[in-house]
């Protein structure tokens, strides 16, 4: 299935349908499997990635991702950014759009990442709020499909601990989406918000 996202945000699960989440799937899927042969979709682009929040794995595979597609990154970290500081989400977003192609963000509240959405004239992708990880889900959800023992049934899988956290709430939210079967294992207490709840219903 051919789905054209282009220009579109990625901010949480269900900003895309499961049929658009599955084309994002089989493609991840065909391109790990093109290993370096593959054609290259980013040539002549730049993406900005935005990190308050620092990580290792986040920022490595983003980078090495754009850089097999043959584009090119600018990393600002909270020492190169005055995002949230002297400079607001949406005076970010005017500037960054006029230089960049793509805006990802790996931060703190939602409603940042939501503010660079609405003033960003280019996409932007959540790669980490307190709210929503859903390009981790994407990771997630290609393991799980690569290590199905029957990749023709729904996954089916738990999370063990406090789910209410972006983790907890983007597994059971893009589980009920793809029609998985997901057991969240935790007292009543710990399971992601009422609100979580009832988007995954």
């Amino acid at each position: 299935m051919t789905i054209d996202l282009r220009g579109r945000h990625f901010l949480k699960e269900v900003d895309f349908s499961a049929d658009e989440l599955t084309a994002l799937l089989d493609l991840a899927a065909k391109l790990k499997r093109s290993g370096r042969n593959r054609r290259q979709h980013l040539v002549g682009c730049n993406i900005a990635l935005i990190f308050e929040k620092t990580s290792t794995r986040t920022r490595v595979g983003f980078e090495v991702a754009i850089h097999d597609q043959g584009g090119h990154v600018t990393v600002l970290d909270p020492s190169g950014s005055q995002i949230g500081h002297k400079e607001s989400p949406a005076d970010t977003a005017r500037v960054l759009s006029r230089i960049f192609d793509g805006i990802e963000y790996r931060g703190s509240a939602q409603a940042k990442v939501e503010a660079l959405a609405e003033f960003a004239d280019v996409p932007v992708f959540n790669g980490l709020t307190d709210e929503w990880h859903p390009t981790q889900m994407l990771a997630d959800f290609l393991t799980m499909r690569e290590h199905a023992v029957d990749p023709a049934q729904p996954l089916r899988y738990a999370y063990v601990g406090d789910a209410r956290s972006n983790m907890g709430n983007s597994m059971l939210v893009m589980g009920a989406m793809m029609g998985a079967d997901v057991r969240i294992v935790a007292p009543a207490d710990l399971w992601p918000g009422e609100d979580v709840q009832a988007l995954a219903r």
